[in-house]
């Protein structure tokens, strides 16, 4: 066994005995023990770094599989480790770029603004004018920030997931975590790792985002200079601003929090509904609210994508938590792989009722409740939820704290319905929709004249 191997499995073995005993074995309330176990896993995540940040963040926005209290846990991740040395960056940069550091930027600074586990980021100046993809020019003396994949991560992540498939097969770990498939999980884990080691594309997925947002004067995405960009360096246009936790500061200069919270909501659901791609990883640090009153966007590492039926039935399913109509929700739910077995449809049309009520109703809403909410009732009735679902699910809930956060009596459902109608009578005007509704119509009509 390799030291590294050592270390993992005594960091995951002492994160699960410390809460056995700090949940008195087992026999406090329920939702105390996994609270206390999500506490103690996260803090083994945080002591092994490397993939099992990564792997922490992926959980984070999977309460579908790990339920409320890890992913909640492991929200609070901070991927933030002490720097290498830039003399060991600059090998990196000049071998992918073809040239020495000082042809490629006017200038750079050799002190990182922030160093994770995969990369580690520098301040720079451009050394000549670059024409992005889209926006306007970037001019020669144009700051831009240089992200640099460190010299090891990638071995090291790929180490870090042999590891953990090796530990998945372990009898503890099948105990600690029954219910999860972990060889998917894993497998999904190793290739966002292998997306996340090209830093191209994060380049083209914020082109994509820059693209999609193009009319929009309120939504701003970092420009990408591809002529200084490489599988393991990316280099983008600096964004300044206020994060979330800054906001107080933001107000006194004069931004608009409240309007900027209601077109953030907005501009969530275009991603959703209209262009079928939307930004699943919206913590404070990935937002800015810049000096002149925009909304900058960062870090696309988690994106989700949507085939046309699937905005069409997303809608529907909204549509059923606006109107609380448990019947519609389930119905179109199950198009999108949430099949509710029929001895448990009147079970859960109930608890989806209640639900509701609870949280969606009486004049305001509370999309965050409601949805983890929906995804524990499904667990609690052994219904299995595909994993778009259950981060489309998580990224509408964070959209909607986002949000609060500038605004907090925004109510994002409001913020949803004009879209549902909209995505819903396009559906229905569908030449496509009308032929296959057409016999139903007829045969309707035929009763009514013949009664």
């Amino acid at each position: 066994m390799s030291a590294r191997s050592g270390r993992i499995t005594r960091a995951l073995a002492g994160a699960a005995v410390r809460g056995v005993f700090r949940s008195r074995l087992g026999f406090v309330p329920a939702p105390r023990r996994r609270a206390v176990f999500a506490a103690e896993w996260r803090r083994a995540f945080e002591e092994l770094g490397g993939a099992f940040l990564k792997l922490g963040q992926m959980i984070s926005v999977r309460p579908d599989e790990f339920g409320d209290e890890l992913a909640g846990e492991m929200e609070r991740l901070r991927d933030q480790v002490a720097p290498v040395p830039f003399s060991r960056l600059r090998p990196v940069i000049e071998e992918s770029l073809g040239g020495p550091v000082s042809s490629l930027y006017a200038s750079i600074d050799e002190t990182p603004l922030a160093s994770a586990s995969v990369a580690q980021v520098h301040a720079a100046v451009l050394a000549a004018s670059y024409r992005p993809v889209w926006g306007q020019e970037l001019p020669a003396g144009a700051e831009v920030v240089v992200k640099v994949i460190r010299p090891g991560a990638a071995d090291a992540l790929r180490g870090d997931i042999v590891e953990a498939r090796r530990l998945a097969g372990s009898a503890l770990m099948r105990v600690l975590l029954r219910g999860v498939d972990l060889d998917s999980l894993l497998d999904e884990f190793a290739r966002s790792v292998e997306r996340e080691l090209d830093l191209r594309i994060e380049g083209r997925v914020a082109d994509r985002f820059a693209f999609d947002f193009r009319p929009d004067p309120k939504i701003v995405v970092p420009r990408i200079v591809w002529t200084r960009t490489a599988p393991r360096v990316l280099t983008m246009e600096r964004m300044y601003g206020w994060r979330l936790s800054e906001l107080d500061e933001a107000e006194l200069a004069g931004v608009d929090a409240h309007g900027l919270a209601v077109h953030g909501a907005t501009a969530f659901m275009r991603q959703v509904m209209l262009y079928g791609r939307y930004h699943a990883d919206l913590h404070p640090s990935n937002l800015f609210v810049t000096p002149d009153n925009r909304i900058a966007y960062l870090d696309f590492g988690i994106v989700g994508h949507l085939t046309d039926a699937e905005r069409g039935d997303i809608a529907q399913v909204l549509a059923g938590f606006v109107y609380r109509d448990a019947d519609r929700a389930l119905r179109y739910s199950a198009n999108l792989g949430v099949v509710v077995p029929p001895e448990k449809i009147d079970t859960v049309r109930r608890e989806l009722g209640e639900l509701l009520d609870k949280t969606m109703g009486g004049g305001s809403t509370d999309f965050r409740h409601f949805g983890f909410g929906f995804l524990g009732l499904l667990r609690r009735n052994g219904i299995a939820i595909p994993g778009g679902y259950g981060l489309l699910v998580k990224s509408l809930a964070t959209v909607e704290g986002v949000a609060r956060r500038l605004y907090p009596d925004i109510d994002i459902m409001e913020v949803a319905r004009p879209f549902v109608t909209r995505m819903i009578g396009d559906s229905i005007g569908r030449p496509e929709t009308l032929q296959e509704r057409l016999p139903a119509v007829w045969r309707a009509a035929m009763r009514e004249l013949l009664a």
